[in-house]
């Protein structure tokens, strides 16, 4: 399944300005005002100005906040969002109780949030290399949604879900079982996305910094419906040995 732009010459206006020129953009930009985002119960929630408010919606970071400052924008980013922006990019610095964390600091933070981050940031961050825009998939009931572009340009090809190996003992408990695969490619052809699982495996490393992440691997399966009509080769008609004519 194709991307699906939503406009006549949307596709044309995303190839002039790929995803990743712009998410360069926004590293510089909020490098150079030494940005800080505060570490809030399960988000990072980050006060710029205008030029970086629009760099952060144009690269699909964060979603912004109404609030009563008019200088100021406010974005609430998810802790992967968070972690991408302060640890891969290196762009972001993040605070907690006016305490500035390093990301060996910041990394049991997040583990303590959520017990599953390092694996859901592992597949994030996957993505997010890939120049893909990834957004929460909870609409989808999917971890997360995988868009081209701009999800104002373009539709969301891949609902993903994230999965762990065998040997980390399926904490999360995804697609064990034939009747969730089911529903969960039902759902995906019901809303025109192709289900899309990272397996992730920590290859017997621990989790106790981020620089496990690193031993960290992530195998990419597709899973799709099999359409018993869409499969069929073209009808023909065959003359059986009566003379009768046959169509298969």
């Amino acid at each position: 399944m194709g991307p699906r732009w939503k406009g006549r010459g949307f596709k044309a206006k995303a190839l002039a300005d790929p995803m990743s020129k712009i998410v360069l953009q926004l590293q510089s930009s909020l490098n150079q005002s030494n940005c800080e985002g505060l570490l809030c119960g399960c988000s990072v929630l980050l006060s710029v100005e205008a030029e970086q408010a629009d760099l952060l919606n144009r690269s699909c970071f964060g979603e912004a906040m109404v609030t009563a400052e008019k200088d100021k924008q406010w974005f609430e980013l998810s802790l992967e969002e968070g972690f991408y922006l302060s640890y891969a990019l290196k762009c972001l610095r993040i605070v907690e109780d006016k305490c500035l964390k390093s990301d060996e600091q910041l990394w049991p933070c997040m583990k303590s949030r959520s017990a599953l981050f390092p694996y859901f940031y592992k597949a994030y961050c996957h993505l997010r290399m890939k120049n893909w825009v990834v957004m929460s998939g909870i609409t989808y009931g999917a971890d997360f949604v995988a868009y081209r572009h701009h999800p104002e340009l373009v539709h969301s090809e891949y609902a993903v879900i994230v999965s762990l190996e065998e040997e980390e003992g399926g904490a999360n408990n995804r697609l064990r079982v034939w009747s969730d695969v089911h529903c969960a490619t039902r759902l995906c052809g019901g809303v025109a996305k192709t289900l899309l699982v990272l397996d992730i495996s920590r290859n017997g490393h621990s989790a106790d910094s981020p620089s496990c992440l690193e031993s960290y691997t992530v195998k990419e399966r597709t899973i799709t419906r099999w359409n018993p009509e869409q499969c069929r080769e073209d009808h023909t008609m065959v003359e059986s040995e009566n003379g009768a004519k046959e169509e298969i």
